[in-house]
């Protein structure tokens, strides 16, 4: 879009760690469109070290409460607050993120409008603070609640945002000290501290490890969503992590790249599976709450497996190489011009042609 206007300061606030992945080409191009952009992040899971990997200006703002509800919702309002002088002096136009409750808080107060970028249509909302506009997958819009909110979509999902950047790296593997032998299996357990977590994903789980644990030759690479998560798992499986044959790595990496050099990915929902199945590794999700429309897609178009039972994992779940050697630039770019396109109308929205093509677009 060239059109030009004062109205082009973007907030963008990074909650969790795969957030970071998603924004980091948005910002490049709304950069290269002209737009100013100001980033804040969390102190969560991995989002810091994260950012810093990718190479994002951003402002450390706020940190996670653990897992007590009434401390997250303590937490939440905290962290709010605490962005609102750094949001004041930026002064942004529009505020973005993929479900960051603080920040639609503080852009409420402050009256920013804001773009809550989704793709699970069952995550829980605030009672009172509603984005401005949500912008989902098409395949979820029948099921989002639009109540409050003007719903846009995009096609395909939010991972093809950032695949198309991805290059494989053969020396990150190097440094795991895994080798063209090795069945190479990469585990993201449940999300434990989310409103989302069901208990039959952590029974799915211990399934999945205590399978992965008893075959000879597998190295399983897991990626704790927490530190605190990563010291339970190497309590429990201790025999395995002395053996080698489970891993965690003591650093962060990109986990497109960890994804890309497994024979298989296997998480309890969310991102990560996700990656797998846009990047074509054999992907399982052994998430145990209710499957989004997303994930079903994905599982009706062969790309996922979703394990919903211990059978499932015993019968289900194949150990087995796969050819790493048929990857393909991945160039298409039309989820990321689309995110892209649909966020400059709402920042251009008084001019009445922009109008119209919102109109269309709903």
């Amino acid at each position: 879009m060239n059109q030009t206007s004062n109205k082009n300061k973007i907030w963008i606030d990074l909650d969790n760690s795969p957030h970071v992945l998603f924004f980091s080409p948005l910002i490049k191009e709304f950069e290269k469109r002209g737009h100013e952009v100001f980033v804040t992040a969390r102190d969560y899971a991995q989002v810091i070290k994260l950012a810093d990997l990718f190479e994002l200006k951003y402002k450390k703002v706020g940190r996670h409460y653990g897992k007590n509800k009434w401390a997250k919702a303590l937490g939440l309002f905290i962290r709010a607050l605490q962005l609102i002088p750094y949001v004041l002096k930026f002064k942004p136009q529009l505020g973005m993120s993929h479900g960051s409750r603080a920040q639609v808080i503080c852009a409420k107060i402050l009256g920013i409008k804001t773009v809550l970028v989704f793709d699970y249509e069952f995550a829980k909302g605030l009672p009172i603070f509603k984005p401005t506009y949500g912008l989902v997958p098409e395949v979820i819009y029948d099921r989002v609640n639009k109540r409050n909110k003007i719903v846009l979509t995009y096609p395909g999902i939010k991972e093809y945002v950032y695949i198309g950047d991805f290059k494989p790296d053969h020396n990150e593997i190097k440094e795991l000290g895994l080798t063209p032998d090795n069945l190479i299996v990469t585990v993201r357990p449940p999300a434990s501290v989310a409103h989302y977590h069901h208990e039959k994903s952590d029974e799915l789980f211990d399934s999945v490890m205590n399978l992965l644990g008893s075959v000879e030759g597998v190295k399983v690479i897991i990626l704790p969503r927490i530190k605190e998560q990563g010291e339970q798992i190497k309590q429990k499986w201790n025999k395995e992590f002395a053996n080698g044959s489970f891993i965690i790595p003591d650093k962060v990496f990109n986990g497109l790249n960890l994804i890309w050099f497994s024979d298989l990915a296997l998480s309890g929902g969310g991102t990560m599976i996700r990656e797998a199945a846009a990047l074509d590794v054999p992907a399982y999700s052994f998430f145990g709450g209710k499957t989004g429309a997303v994930d079903e897609y994905l599982e009706k178009s062969g790309k996922l497996t979703i394990l919903r039972s211990i059978y499932d994992v015993k019968d289900k779940l194949k150990l087995q190489k796969r050819s790493k050697d048929n990857f393909s630039n991945y160039k298409q770019k039309e989820t990321l011009n689309c995110v892209v396109d649909t966020v400059e109308k709402i920042l251009y929205e008084e001019n009445p042609s922009v109008d119209k093509a919102l109109n269309t677009i709903l």
